[in-house]
Order: C-alpha cells, then sequence, then structure tokens
C-alpha cells in the first residue's frame, strides 16, 4: 500500500522532469547533464604530488570514463597560523598563482592542456570566503578588504585559526574576486568548486555567475552548500548533503526507503526542476574528517554509490582513490599519498555505473533527466524507473544485506 501511495506523489512532484524535457533548450552547459566528476587531490595522487605526475594518470582516467576533472585548490598556501607541515588547500595566499608543492603555472597549464587534448573538463576549486590571514591581499589592499574585530585583526570562523574572512561589504574586494576568478577562465578551466559557498552573500554569486556565464560560454558552476537559493540565477549545482548522511544511515540500518522517497519528494518541491545535485559516497571532507565510505557504509557502499548515479537530478562524484577501492582517510595536512594504482573489480564496478550513465539519456540531472516513479519502497527494497521517450532505466537496490543492485534498460 505504502509503494502505491509514493509513486501517484513522487511522480506528480517530478512531472518538470518530464519526457518532453530533452526538446527544452539547454539550462546548463550541454556537456554537464550526463557528467561524471572526478575529483582529483593533487598532493595526494601520486608520491610527487605534482600537475606533471597527475598528468601521467590522464589515460586512466580515460579508460575510467569520467567527464570532468575538478581540482582542489592550486593555489599557494598561507604560512601564517599554517596547519601541519604543507597547510590546507583552504587557506590561500594568493588567488591568481600556483601552489609550488604542485609545480609551476607552466606545469599547470600544460596539465590543463593535457586533460582538454584528452577530453575532460576541468573545474577548480574556488575559496571566495576566506583566505590565509598572510594573503597577499591582507598586506597589499587596504584593511576593510576583511572582517576585522575591534583591535583590527582579521577574525575566523568556527576552529578556521589558519584563515581570515574576507568583507563583501567591500565592492572593490568584490570586483578582484570576479577578475581573480577570470584569470583562471582565461587560462581555459571550464568552471568552479565554489567553496562554503553559502557563508558567502548571494548577491555577490547572482552578479558574478552569470556575467562569467556570458563572458565564457559553456563554463559551469557547482556549489559546496544545498541551499536551494544557490540554485535562483546562480549555480548549475549544488551538494546533496542530507542525501549523503541518509545514504550513510541507510548503509547503517538507521534509515530505509521510506526515509529516501520523502528526501526526494521535499527535494523536488524545494528546487527547481532544472537543479543539479552533486551525489557522492566520497569527498574530501568526508574521507579525512569521518572516514571512508566503507568505514561509514561497509558492504553497502556499491548499492549506496548506485543511487547516487541513477535518482533523480543527481550529478555523480567520485573522490581520488575510490575507484581502486582504496579504504584510507588521507591525511589533510600531510603528504599522504596513494601507494600504487592498479584497476581491480572497484574499478569495474565505476566504468560499468559510467557506462550506464552515458548511455541513458534518462539518467541526466536536472530538466533533460526521465520521469522518476517509485515501483517499490519496502523496508527490504527501493525499486524505482527513470523514462524518457525510448529509454527507461529501472533501479533495484536491497535495502539490507547482502545489498544487491541491478539496473536494466528497456
Amino acid at each position: 500500500m505504502f509503494a502505491a501511495t509514493v509513486i501517484v506523489t513522487v511522480a506528480a512532484t517530478l512531472s518538470g522532469c518530464s519526457g518532453q524535457a530533452d526538446k527544452k533548450a539547454s539550462v546548463h552547459p550541454d556537456w554537464s547533464y550526463n557528467a561524471v566528476i572526478y575529483e582529483m587531490n593533487v598532493r595526494q595522487y601520486t608520491p610527487e604530488g605534482t600537475f606533471a605526475a597527475a598528468a601521467e594518470h590522464l589515460p586512466r582516467l580515460q579508460r575510467l570514463g569520467v567527464d570532468v576533472i575538478w581540482l582542489m585548490p592550486v593555489y599557494p598556501i598561507g604560512i601564517d597560523q599554517r596547519k601541519g607541515t604543507l597547510g590546507s588547500y583552504y587557506a590561500i595566499s594568493d588567488y591568481c598563482a600556483i601552489n609550488p608543492e604542485f609545480g609551476t603555472m607552466e606545469d599547470f597549464e600544460k596539465f590543463l592542456s593535457g586533460a582538454h587534448d584528452a577530453g575532460f573538463k576541468v573545474i577548480l576549486d574556488w575559496v571566495a570566503n576566506h583566505t590565509s590571514p598572510d594573503a597577499v591581499w591582507e598586506s597589499e589592499r587596504p584593511a576593510d578588504w576583511y572582517v576585522r574585530d575591534s583591535l583590527g585583526n582579521t577574525v575566523t570562523q568556527y576552529d578556521w585559526t589558519d584563515i581570515a574572512e574576507l568583507n563583501y561589504d567591500n565592492h572593490d574586494m568584490r570586483e578582484e574576486m570576479r577578475n581573480s576568478m577570470r584569470f583562471w577562465l582565461d587560462k581555459g578551466v571550464d568552471g568552479f568548486r565554489c567553496d562554503m559557498a553559502c557563508e558567502v552573500p548571494m548577491d555577490f554569486w547572482r552578479e558574478t555567475l552569470p556575467e562569467l556565464r556570458r563572458e565564457y560560454p559553456g563554463t559551469y558552476y557547482l556549489a559546496e552548500g544545498e541551499n536551494p537559493e544557490l540554485h535562483q540565477g546562480a549555480f548549475d549545482a549544488s551538494y546533496a548533503w542530507e542525501l549523503h548522511h541518509l545514504l550513510n544511515g541507510i548503509a547503517q540500518g538507521k534509515k530505509g526507503a521510506a526515509d529516501l522517497v520523502a528526501y526526494i519528494e521535499k527535494d523536488a518541491a524545494a528546487c527547481p526542476p532544472e537543479a543539479f545535485r552533486l551525489m557522492f559516497t566520497s569527498n574530501h571532507d568526508e574521507n579525512s574528517w569521518a572516514g571512508t565510505e566503507f568505514e561509514r557504509m561497509g558492504d553497502a557502499a556499491e548499492a549506496m554509490a548506485v543511487l547516487t548515479f541513477t535518482l533523480p537530478n543527481g550529478q555523480p562524484l567520485i573522490y581520488t582513490g575510490q575507484e581502486m577501492g582504496w579504504n584510507h582517510r588521507f591525511e589533510f595536512f600531510e603528504k599522504d599519498p596513494v601507494p600504487a594504482w592498479e584497476e581491480n573489480e572497484h574499478t569495474d564496478f565505476y566504468k560499468e555505473l559510467i557506462r550506464i550513465r552515458h548511455e541513458n539519456p534518462a539518467l541526466a540531472a536536472g530538466e533533460k533527466g526521465g520521469a522518476f516513479e517509485v515501483v517499490s519502497a519496502s523496508d527490504s527494497v527501493f525499486v524505482f524507473t527513470r523514462t524518457l521517450p525510448g529509454n527507461q532505466v529501472t533501479v533495484s537496490v536491497e535495502m539490507c544485506e547482502p545489498w544487491v543492485w541491478d539496473i536494466s534498460v528497456d
């Protein structure tokens, strides 16, 4: 009885993702709808931890089938209040330079060119909320480019003692931030993943991102944050954080299919139909601070990954090492590289998911994706379809041991 009820409710809620959506003009870059994003941690990617060494892995990533390489911050890291030996990637001292740990600007440009030649899009991690306390801006720009306390000291958020918060009431700072983004777009990057996007005033994003899209057509912008407001005249995609924690709960036996359906209904009601939601079982934050997908999800890790590739509006993410089942928490402030890259059953699993994603337009994100309908949502199994004219994908995922999953195409 429950399953029959949710068929009506969810199908009606997601009517914006109808079979007619493929006839509409694209809201996002054409390349983005079925794209799979790969987050590259350059520091830990190879023993060398450089762009030159990472570039040697581009053929392997081609074989994997991912479309977009998201580079974690590539910029110099501050010295003042630095955490650990190498510091946090997110404590930036210069927005328009390269972290010497990774190589030179020429090395970056060669990596970017090689990635483009191999068919990848490349997006950069952008940290607009703050810099390091000893950033170039702090010493060379007016004091009111930063939020300061009564003594004139820069301020920090949370326990982030290695950063200084920027002052978005200063219009000159805003324009320089836009120009810094243009610096990299002029080099040919394909967009940005914007760190802590909800901490930056929305009017900055609404002014900046449409302007950058006009100047650099086909660029793409991902927000770290899940507030539906992020999609109102600003970002292409945002994080599905709530879904991620729900998947952890399902894997741990604390949540079930009914909770998943409730989430999908709620998110569809809150967001415009064209919104992309980044879906993942791991990323740099979760891996280093909450544990690997195997620690959090155990034997359910693959089944939960299947959902990230097939749920409505989802844009799937693979983090460094997931494609080989690397069950290790990366150090965040120290060197801790992947010891070896060997293709195995985990690689085959992700290759198959990526192939299915690419070959089935019904699985596209946003307004071009297929209509979503729940077939069964019991305590033991979750079955749903994604449908466009001429393409129906049926996904079945067990909600308990042995976590069997199946994807069939009609």
